[in-house]
C-alpha cells in the first residue's frame, strides 16, 4: 500500500503497479520467445550469430576431445574394460547435441596369481593414463593400480625366496658331523687295536687263549 493515499486510490495504485509487472512479464516471455523463435529460424537456413557460432565450435572441440579421451581409455584397457563409453550431451545453438564428458568402465580385480595379477595392474594403470590429458579420477585409478603392482610383486619376490630355501639342503657342514664322528670312531678302533698288539707282544699271555697240555 502507498502511504498518504485514501484506501481506493491507493487500492488502484496497487492493481495498477501489479499490471505493470504483468505486462513487463509478459514482454520479457515474449521477448525470449522471439529470441528462440530467431535462432531457430536462423537455424533452419543455417545462419547463427558470432556469439552462437563461437560456441558451437567450442561444443564441437569439446565433443572430439571428450571422444578421443574415451576412445584411448578402450583401446589401451583392451579386454579389462568392462563398459563402452557413455557420455554426458550439451545441445548447442545450432540444436546439434556435444558430449561434453564421458566416462568408460574397467575391471580392477586382481588375478588368480601374483603374476596375473601383476599384468592387469600394468593394463589398468595403462588404460587410466592413456589419454594426452588424464582427469583427476583418471590418475586416481592409476595410482590404485601401481600399489596393486607393488604388492604383487611383493608376493611373487616371497614365493621366490621360499623356493630358493627349500631347494638348499640343511645347513653347511650339518653332513659332514656324521661323517667326522665315524671317522673318529673307526681311528678309535686302530688305535685300540694296535695298543692291544703292542701289549700282547710285551706280555704274550695277555688277551690270548693259553691251551694247557698234560
Amino acid at each position: 500500500m502507498i502511504s498518504g493515499l485514501s484506501p481506493s486510490i491507493a487500492s488502484a495504485a496497487s492493481i495498477h503497479a501489479n499490471a505493470w509487472r504483468v505486462d513487463a512479464s509478459s514482454e520479457q516471455t515474449e521477448q525470449k520467445t522471439d529470441e528462440a523463435g530467431e535462432r531457430a529460424d536462423r537455424r533452419r537456413f543455417g545462419e547463427l550469430s558470432a556469439t552462437d557460432q563461437r560456441r558451437v565450435e567450442e561444443l564441437k572441440a569439446t565433443d572430439r576431445a571428450v571422444r578421443a579421451h574415451e576412445a584411448a581409455h578402450m583401446a589401451a584397457g583392451g579386454s579389462l574394460i568392462t563398459s563402452g563409453a557413455s557420455y554426458s550431451y550439451e545441445t548447442g545453438p545450432d540444436g546439434q547435441r556435444y558430449a561434453v564428458a564421458g566416462e568408460v568402465g574397467i575391471s580392477t580385480s586382481k588375478g588368480r596369481t601374483p603374476e596375473e595379477t601383476l599384468i592387469r595392474a600394468e593394463r589398468i594403470r595403462a588404460a587410466a593414463l592413456a589419454p594426452a590429458d588424464p582427469s583427476p579420477q583418471d590418475r586416481a585409478v592409476a595410482a590404485a593400480a601401481t600399489q596393486m603392482a607393488t604388492e604383487a610383486h611383493a608376493e611373487i619376490a616371497h614365493a621366490r625366496m621360499e623356493e630358493s630355501k627349500a631347494s638348499i639342503p640343511g645347513e653347511p657342514g650339518a653332513e659332514a658331523k656324521p661323517r667326522a664322528q665315524a671317522s673318529g670312531g673307526e681311528g678309535s678302533g686302530r688305535a685300540n687295536a694296535f695298543g692291544q698288539a703292542i701289549e700282547r707282544s710285551l706280555n704274550p699271555t695277555a688277551g690270548q687263549t693259553v691251551n694247557i697240555y698234560a
